[in-house]
């Protein structure tokens, strides 16, 4: 599949308009749930450095001594349950809500919500980690700064974001043709100011090539909130 790019010029990041882009992302999610699930049931097994930065992610979280996490973005919740198999009190929240019906079935004794990611049901300072894997990827570069800034007000000081996405070795955010909905990919460099622009200080990053078609390297990025 060939999938188009826009270079977008940082100077415009927070300029560009956003019309409609949960409302799209959340149809075309609803549409895919049984495909999508099955795809990604097991991919993890052969994710090395996934594994490797969510068991990360999980053990700091539990040292901070709140082992309450959100998997942002949880999709069919997999992911969920795997953070609750490592030990932290994970539920999940995703924009789609047909994901949502089949994560609560799929894992019936974890919670699941609906939720958008730039308005969080959760109270100030309540977590020790968020989880956000290829979950922002979607959000258009205007809004990720504000997006951001919610998941730092959920957690408390010292709790933990890990941020995984589409990265680009170009200086400016990538927007392509994801196979679901239009995505973008960040210049890791770039993405580490908007979170620290959130408050949240990022400590370790891992780059790799999935050897994917797109072209892209996975980026994964933990931050951990100041203060």
């Amino acid at each position: 599949m060939i999938e188009r790019r826009t270079r977008i010029p940082a100077a415009a990041v927070n300029l560009l308009p956003v019309v409609g882009h949960q409302e799209e992302t959340r149809a075309a999610y609803d549409g895919i749930v049984e495909l999508y699930a099955s795809m990604f049931a097991d991919r993890l097994e052969t994710q090395p450095f996934s594994r490797a930065m969510l068991n990360t992610f999980a053990e700091l979280v539990r040292g901070t001594g709140n082992p309450r996490a959100a998997d942002v973005g949880c999709g069919p919740g997999h992911l969920t349950a795997m953070l609750h198999g490592l030990g932290l009190d994970a539920f999940g929240l995703d924009l789609s809500p047909a994901m949502v019906a089949h994560a609560r079935r799929a894992h019936p004794s974890l919670r699941f919500d609906e939720a958008r990611m730039e308005a969080l049901p959760v109270e100030d300072g309540a977590l020790g980690g968020v989880l956000a894997h290829y979950s922002m990827i979607h959000t258009p570069p205007g809004e990720l700064p504000a997006l951001l800034a919610e998941q730092a007000r959920v957690l408390a000081p010292g709790g933990l974001l890990l941020v995984s996405f589409f990265a680009t070795d170009g200086p400016e955010p990538v927007r392509f043709d994801h196979k679901v909905t239009p995505a973008y990919s960040w210049p890791a460099d770039l993405l580490a100011e908007l979170l620290a622009g959130a408050g949240l200080v990022t400590f370790a990053r891992l780059l790799h090539d999935p050897a994917s078609e797109r072209g892209f390297l996975d980026a994964h990025v933990l931050a951990r909130l100041g203060g």
